[in-house]
């Protein structure tokens, strides 16, 4: 059976938008256009390598490593991006492999799109595929050496 996170992650850099980090247990990159033309601009997916279905089916090591990745991450919307906060979740729905989702909110985003909704407001930034890359790898440089 196919897996579409499996098969992102063995496109390494050819994927769209890029790898922003990688390593033997966690993948990380820009949430695709998979509905339409763009996305909101810094959606990001940290994914396990490994294919789980759910949050529960982390070993405590997978589990560890997702978390301090998912930190890192959000601190680098914060400074790389400007986002003034990073939402982050689980849905799992539609797809089974496990995925978090950070969502950064950027100043300036009226209040009624806090939350989920943020990437449903008509004004939010968003990107291209190109756009995406471009943003991916920006953060990248700003991330440093891991």
């Amino acid at each position: 059976m196919s897996c579409f996170v499996c098969e992102k992650h063995q496109l390494g850099d050819a994927a769209e938008g890029g790898v922003l980090f990688e390593d033997d247990v966690i993948y990380v990159g820009h949430v695709h256009t998979r509905n339409g033309p763009t996305v909101y601009r810094g959606h990001l997916v940290v994914e396990p390598r490994r294919h789980v279905a759910e949050l529960g089916d982390l070993d405590a090591s997978e589990a560890s490593a997702l978390g301090q990745v998912c930190s890192r991450m959000a601190r680098l919307l914060q400074v790389g991006q400007g986002a003034e906060h990073v939402y982050m979740y689980v849905a799992g729905d539609g797809m089974a492999h496990l995925h978090v989702h950070l969502v950064p909110r950027y100043r300036g985003t009226p209040r009624e799109y806090w939350g989920p909704a943020v990437t449903r407001w008509a004004n939010a930034p968003r990107v291209d595929p190109e756009e995406m890359r471009t943003l991916i790898s920006g953060l990248r440089d700003q991330r440093g050496p891991v």
